[in-house]
């Protein structure tokens, strides 16, 4: 059983448009993927493809005019608010993406510890702040006065710890020295090896590849490609979907290829594939028709023609 399963997640908000006429515009459109206990599933795709909608949709702090249908399964019980007033903090950690989520008014010190921690957690956090160069005075700062690169150190020291079930890790390495993102990552995948399971979201494939068992690709709110993280060398001839293809393509060590066109907003009126437009191997139908997903070689693919 997964450790997490995600079936048929929509995300749908209703905006004004015209003055007083309402339009709902779905950001995210029937979802599916799982996630296994010693497992790192990386994330990855353009901004506005829905990854960070997806985290706080597991972290359950989705705006309240937000509309969700679909499922979200935690060791096979609905995790609803009641489990995660249970296991948020806890069992489920997140990495946010924005510094935001640290208290400005509260010193750092502070904010890491929470009812759950003892004597073992505190330890382990003061090891992880050694190994990330954060001196112990740290603790005592407010969150206006750490540098981009500290603040993201301190973000991923609450919630990489050994009690951690799931980590839901939303984009946590940018602004860091390389270095410190090498031990980040490597503190990643050693919880993963001890049997965390691992939401890694990032725009750098290139880091999710060093520590990801698979990678799920985002494109316009739909996940249109799950593939193990060995199909991504060479030329993409393992990989699956135009899209998919096109981004390692578009790497300066695979050719540097850009990819022509634009993302569409979830407002546009697309009746098919999403992709279409921008698509190297379209056909008639992807105009009309859009792609659900099934199983191709081994992974999963929201397109009519991939093979």
């Amino acid at each position: 059983m997964p450790l997490l399963e995600v079936n048929k997640l929509s995300i749908s908000f209703v905006q004004y448009v015209k003055g007083s006429v309402q339009q709902r515009i779905t950001v995210v459109d029937e979802l599916d993927f799982a996630i296994n206990e010693g497992e790192i599933v990386a994330v990855v795709g353009a901004s506005g493809s829905g990854k960070s909608l997806l985290a706080h949709a597991i972290m359950g702090i989705l705006p309240k005019n937000v509309e969700t249908t679909g499922s979200i399964l935690y060791g096979g019980e609905l995790l609803d608010e009641k489990l995660l007033r249970r296991h948020r903090g806890r069992e489920i950690a997140l990495v946010p993406q924005s510094i935001s989520f640290l208290d400005p008014l509260m010193r750092v010190g502070k904010q890491l510890h929470t009812r759950a921690d003892g004597e073992v957690q505190d330890k382990e956090r003061d090891s992880l702040f050694e190994r990330f160069q954060l001196g112990k005075h740290v603790a005592r700062l407010f969150p206006f006065q750490l540098s981009g690169g500290m603040a993201r150190k301190v973000l991923v020291s609450t919630a990489a710890l050994g009690r951690t079930r799931l980590i839901i890790a939303d984009e946590p390495t940018p602004g860091m020295h390389p270095d410190d993102v090498a031990e980040a990552l490597g503190r990643f995948k050693q919880l993963a090896e001890g049997g965390c399971a691992v939401l890694f979201i990032t725009h750098d494939i290139e880091a999710a590849l060093r520590i990801a068992d698979k990678v799920a690709v985002f494109y316009a709110g739909e996940a249109i490609e799950l593939a193990a993280a060995d199909d991504f060398k060479g030329q993409g001839e393992r990989l699956r979907h135009p899209y998919t293809k096109a981004l390692w393509r578009a790497l300066p060590q695979n050719g540097f290829e850009p990819i022509t066109g634009t993302q569409p907003a979830r407002s546009s009126d697309v009746q098919g594939c999403l992709f279409a437009a921008r698509c190297s191997s379209y056909a008639e139908d992807c105009k009309t028709k859009r792609p659900e997903s099934r199983e191709v070689r081994g992974g999963m693919v929201r397109c009519l023609h991939a093979t």
